[in-house]
């Protein structure tokens, strides 16, 4: 049988050189700058609605390139320098996650858009699309983190540090540089992480023939989980809106939905399947967060985030226990919807339930928080003085991944059920076995 040409004409075969050129370099190209640039935007949206447009120095777009930088998992130095009479001290561990969802969904879409609509991809073809892909995005991450860096002079302000100050001439400052090989291991991490769960979402997506059980039991709960995340994405941004209309300080709520809308939703679902976080913040910062949790974390001690400590400072916290309950049920649907027919109920729930731990693990890496700034004068302020700040939020990691495991088997055995009964109303009855 003849193949089409590409006008869907009969006639010769598409040669190999023609099909790759379908994703060579200049769609590469395309794919990567589009990345950056939906990054660029997000980030850049926030931190001017937080108000980072009147940075000193003209330093807007370094903080801003030095935020795509963190949300690929790039890491930032802090360093201060204050002279010979004081003393300095600073650290920021976090990652803007609305920055990286953004980055991520444009170059999963690119990556995948030269290769829908094939049923099987050789294994040298995918890695040879991948890999013009990952010299492009080397070279940005290298960029990136040569550009990120900037210096910014602290004010001593009014009292016994700003008369120390002026005394001795003290200026102190605080800047950030990026670390350049470890923004460029855990940038190409990132970017690895994504071409393979973009693969291991798709339907449309080939893959090598050897990889082809991958289809049956791996996609459905790799969808269903980013189509979990997602959820909780939707939701958080239905009721950051209802905020902002509401209460007020629009401005604050759109920096925290363009920054940091997934460091609050994500943890929220790990909450309401019952894990527990550990977090502190003292000093003049804090973290973009609502209320009730900032109120849990100001306390004399680390304190204690889950669903107890929420509920006993606003009742509605319980809503998160029945927003887990319902999105994990419908993510097993969901998965066993995709499923092959005739997958029995024991394997839904351990596909759930692997699938969910694997999840919250990812969250309870890339949603923990640490950052501190101290300063002190001739030891006045001791670095914790009323310049000085701390705050983190990081999870009981292994608890949390453990009660996944158990939400997961339910859920994924109830979806597994709803799925059938589904099927079975809808005139598509599925041969169990």
């Amino acid at each position: 049988m003849s193949a089409r040409n590409p006008s869907g004409r009969p006639g010769r075969p598409v040669s190999p050189g023609r099909a790759a050129a379908r994703h060579g370099w200049v769609q590469a190209l395309g794919t990567v700058l589009a990345a950056l640039a939906a990054m660029g935007v997000v980030a850049a949206l926030g931190l001017w609605a937080a108000g980072a447009a009147d940075l000193p120095d003209n330093a807007f777009p370094r903080v801003v390139v030095a935020t795509v930088v963190t949300a690929v998992g790039g890491a930032l130095e802090l360093a201060g320098d204050a002279g010979d009479f004081a003393d300095t001290d600073a650290g920021l561990t976090v990652m803007p996650l609305s920055v990286t969802l953004a980055g991520a969904l444009v170059m999963a879409g690119g990556f995948l858009r030269p290769l829908r609509h094939r049923a099987v991809a050789g294994a040298a073809e995918l890695a040879g699309w991948a890999g013009r892909i990952a010299f492009l995005w080397l070279c940005a991450l290298l960029g990136l983190a040569f550009a990120a860096r900037q210096t910014f002079e602290v004010s001593l302000g009014e009292g016994v540090l700003g008369d120390l100050g002026d005394l001795f001439g003290v200026t102190p400052t605080v800047g950030f540089t990026a670390d350049v090989p470890l923004t460029v291991l855990f940038g190409l991490l990132w970017l690895a992480g994504v071409l393979v769960l973009a693969l291991l979402v798709s339907r449309a997506a080939p893959l090598p023939a050897g990889l082809l059980r991958l289809q049956s039991s791996v996609r459905p709960a790799a969808y269903a989980m980013v189509a979990l995340l997602l959820a909780y994405v939707v939701v958080g941004i239905v009721v950051a809106l209802v905020v902002a209309g509401t209460r007020g300080h629009p401005a604050d709520t759109f920096a925290v939905l363009l920054l940091g809308l997934p460091n609050l939703a994500w943890p929220a679902l790990t909450i309401g399947l019952g894990a527990t976080w550990n977090g502190r913040v003292e000093g003049p910062f804090g973290l973009p967060m609502p209320r009730v949790v900032d109120e849990v974390l100001r306390t004399d001690d680390v304190s204690t985030v889950n669903l107890g400590t929420l509920t006993e400072q606003d009742g509605r916290m319980w809503w998160l226990l029945v927003a887990a309950a319902v999105l994990v049920v419908a993510a097993g649907f969901v998965m066993a919807a995709r499923a092959p027919a005739g997958t029995p109920l024991w394997r839904h729930a351990a596909h759930h339930a692997v699938a969910l731990a694997l999840t919250v693990l990812m969250i309870g890496l890339v949603g923990r928080v640490h950052a501190h700034y101290g300063l002190s004068v001739l030891g006045i302020g001791d670095l914790g003085g009323g310049l000085a700040g701390r705050l983190f939020l990081r999870p009981r990691l292994w608890a949390a991944v453990g009660l996944a495991l158990l939400w997961g088997l339910v859920a994924g055995a109830l979806g597994g059920l709803l799925a059938r009964w589904a099927a079975r109303r809808t005139g598509r009855g599925r041969a169990d076995a």
